[in-house]
């Protein structure tokens, strides 16, 4: 079994507040769970209004697969149309026994 972690930075230059942080996070996890089955959470930045951090989990059985589906998901949040802007991500590949 292979777990595929992937955690995105996002910048949200248009925010003013929390709440509209909260509209924007809550569309992108909501977009990203239907569409690639994946489990996600914001994990960082919670207090601050432009900035974000999501982190991605995928299991499956064979790694590449697991590789293409969070890079998928990358392309996704990238070429979305959310009022945000991608300033990082990083894709780990945990292999459990």
């Amino acid at each position: 079994m292979n777990v595929g972690v992937l955690r995105v930075r996002l910048r949200l230059p248009e925010n003013g507040d929390l709440k509209g942080k909260r509209q924007v996070i809550k569309s992108i996890t909501a977009r990203v769970k239907n569409k690639f089955n994946v489990a996600i959470a914001e994990t960082d930045d919670l207090d601050s209004w432009q900035a974000a951090t999501l982190g991605v989990v995928y299991v499956s059985n064979d790694p590449r697969h697991t590789n293409e589906v969070l890079s998928k998901v990358v392309d996704f949040i990238e070429r979305s149309r959310f009022e945000m802007e991608m300033i990082d991500y990083e894709i780990e590949m945990v292999p459990v026994f």
